[in-house]
């Protein structure tokens, strides 16, 4: 991370922040074994590789704990958060043979163990699936809900690819796949737990800016870490944007401070598709010398802090600390 991040305090890890709804997340889990059940073996088998590969499940956490904060204690809450993983996940294997990506965290990725046209299906499936358990409770309106954040992450990757290569592509630019393809869908799950909640619609709206500020933060975080991590602990090959021709916040920083010595290096980069050692020596180096690790963490800093701040329109207890902590331990992930 940063010298930034790695000055700040350590936080509450998420074993601590998620422990108020420890149980609905193990039965989040549950149900999600139970919904891949299939009489097509293959099925239930993708799923339990999928589901031990060691996802943090922020999002239907997110989902959960709003809910809680609402004033929600029924069933729905965990059939939605179900619902949201599924969708999440489909994301993943569609997003791994998109990119190219032979690992996902520190494992092989499904398609490189079952090949390409095997993940397709399954993400279909996974897609399918989340709306038909959408479908069990007789909620329009959240049903709605889904499949218009489901569309927007879908246009989120259509846009993302158009911009693949793009070395030119404008901070404005960045973003807008930033909310389509991670923001909406956070916003989303923390929407979802007040609508179960029945809150007031000025809530409801703080809700989903929290889960939408919190998402921008997150995605900036992991943008951050490719430039940042230990490749052990990131679970996937450093530099895996630059090589799959993704021009992130970083580098888009990097290009406006950076001058010509560091645009001609980022575009062979880019246009050749591969990094040689002393190549991204020289990009880690470039991007401490213009302290560009330290401005694009301050950005998600701003989108965290402006999360925390859409709490205040609830009063304080448990569920508020939780959600809370949630940006800051964010702000500090690793991996």
């Amino acid at each position: 991370m940063s010298d930034t991040a790695q000055n700040s305090p350590v936080f509450a890890d998420l074993t601590q922040i998620f422990e108020p709804i420890r149980e609905e997340l193990d039965a989040v889990e549950q149900e999600f074994v139970r919904h891949i059940q299939s009489r097509v073996a293959l099925i239930p088998e993708m799923g339990r590789y999928i589901q031990t590969s060691g996802g943090k499940r922020v999002r239907p956490a997110v989902l959960l704990m709003a809910a809680r904060l609402s004033g929600y204690t029924g069933d729905r809450a965990v059939l939605y958060a179900s619902v949201v993983e599924f969708i999440h996940t489909a994301t993943l294997v569609h997003d791994d043979i998109i990119d190219g990506a032979d690992l996902r965290r520190g494992r092989m990725a499904v398609h490189s163990r079952w090949g390409n046209d095997i993940t397709v299906l399954l993400g279909d499936y996974l897609y399918i699936k989340s709306m038909a358990m959408a479908l069990t409770h007789d909620s329009l309106e959240i049903i709605r809900l889904l499949c218009d954040v489901t569309l927007r992450m879908i246009e989120g990757e259509l846009y993302q690819l158009t911009k693949t290569g793009d070395v030119d592509i404008s901070e404005d630019e960045h973003f807008e796949i930033i909310r389509r393809k991670t923001a909406f869908l956070f916003g989303g799950c923390a929407q979802i737990g007040g609508m179960l909640g029945g809150v007031t619609p000025e809530r409801e709206a703080a809700l989903r800016e929290y889960g939408f500020n919190l998402g921008v933060a997150f995605q900036l975080v992991d943008d951050l870490l490719d430039y940042t991590a230990d490749q052990t602990a990131l679970g996937k090959p450093i530099g895996g944007d630059l090589r799959e021709g993704k021009v992130t916040l970083p580098i888009i920083l990097l290009l406006r401070r950076g001058g010509e010595a560091a645009g001609s290096l980022i575009r062979e980069v880019v246009q050749e598709r591969s990094v040689s050692v002393d190549q991204w020596r020289e990009i880690l180096r470039l991007l401490r010398e213009h302290r560009v690790t330290d401005l694009a963490y301050e950005r998600a800093v701003e989108y965290a802090n402006r999360a925390k701040d859409c709490l205040a329109a609830f009063p304080p207890g448990r569920e508020r600390d939780a959600l809370v902590a949630l940006p800051d331990y964010v702000l500090a992930r690793d991996r």
